[in-house]
């Protein structure tokens, strides 16, 4: 039984570091669309700061509806859409690898809705 359980947690240790690596440097931005701009677009993040993550021409942007990701362009994305940004530090900005999004009341950006009560 110990060894199943050591086994156990060598798997997850395992898994976990993978996940960790696969991102590599990027960072994740999490949050509600407040301002777009030709070059930029700005986050407000669960604490309540906003973060600006700029636009470039490599960004490749997604639309969530639903359960369906549809490949989409930088001037589909609005305010108060939800977003998940995956984002390279670049000095002290960010650039977006990486835009995915939904409109409010959808399933938000690879999450799933959550059931009403």
């Amino acid at each position: 039984m110990m060894k199943l359980r050591t086994l156990a947690l060598l798997v997850s240790v395992a898994f976990l570091a993978g996940a960790a690596l696969a991102h590599g440097d990027k960072k994740h931005v999490v949050g509600t669309v407040e301002k777009t701009s030709a070059d930029s677009v700005t986050v407000k993040i669960a604490d309540g700061t906003s973060v600006e993550v700029k636009l470039v021409a490599t960004t490749t942007y997604i639309s969530r509806n639903g359960n369906v990701d549809k490949p989409a362009k930088a001037s589909d994305l609005l305010v108060g859409d939800r977003v998940v940004i995956h984002a390279t530090p670049k000095g002290d900005t960010l650039e977006a690898a990486e835009v995915r999004f939904s409109a409010p009341g959808t399933a938000a950006a690879g999450a799933a809705s959550k059931p009403k009560s």
